[in-house]
């Protein structure tokens, strides 16, 4: 399953250990209805729709160049039925209230700068309460030791499992043929609503 990118964009790490986790549950995707917020090449979504899941790709409405990069993934891997909607963070709009309920949500490094994390947390929450059950399946790089994001899922009614990369052979020196920078670093987390237990 080869997935085409531009070179001149880098993929974060992130992204390959996310993409690596779907992979490692490629069974359980087909038929599956999986949202990857903030998805910029949307390597770990493209993956998901690869393997048969129904897979809607957001990033910032506010950020056209970005849903734009959003579209030629979908075209240069031919997915022509992946839909690429703008969702901005903390934004209760239109695209969030018509999106049907979510079995998995995929995020890649998007829990990056403080500041955003309670407006991601929100719209997660809000797409929680359309199917308790959603999982959000995240990836981040530690970049700090003042990381507030347990306290802030507490806050929002939400359980994390810390997932080890070496789970799902993500722990390799290296990952889809690349030798990664900074992989040591990348946390692969799930992150449940307290409720939906």
């Amino acid at each position: 399953q080869v997935l085409h990118h531009h070179y001149g964009m880098y993929i974060w790490p992130c992204a390959v250990v996310l993409a690596q986790y779907l992979w490692f549950h490629r069974r359980a995707l087909p038929g599956k209805a999986i949202l990857e917020i903030g998805a910029g090449v949307s390597l770990p979504g493209i993956l998901a729709a690869k393997c048969g899941a129904e897979v809607i790709l957001s990033d910032s409405s506010e950020l056209p160049h970005c849903l734009e990069i959003c579209r030629q993934s979908c075209q240069m891997n031919n997915l022509p039925q992946v839909d690429v909607i703008g969702l901005t963070w903390g934004h209760i709009s239109q695209g969030l209230l018509t999106l049907p309920p979510q079995d998995i949500i995929l995020a890649s490094d998007v829990f990056f700068e403080p500041e955003d994390f309670e407006d991601i947390l929100s719209t997660v929450y809000f797409l929680m309460q359309k199917n308790p059950k959603v999982q959000l399946w995240s990836t981040y790089q530690v970049r700090s030791a003042d990381w507030s994001l347990e306290a802030l899922l507490y806050k929002w009614d939400m359980n994390c499992v810390h997932i080890p990369l070496e789970s799902f052979d993500a722990d390799k020196e290296d990952i889809a043929e690349s030798a990664l920078p900074g992989r040591h670093t990348v946390e692969m987390l799930v992150i449940s609503f307290g409720k939906g237990l």
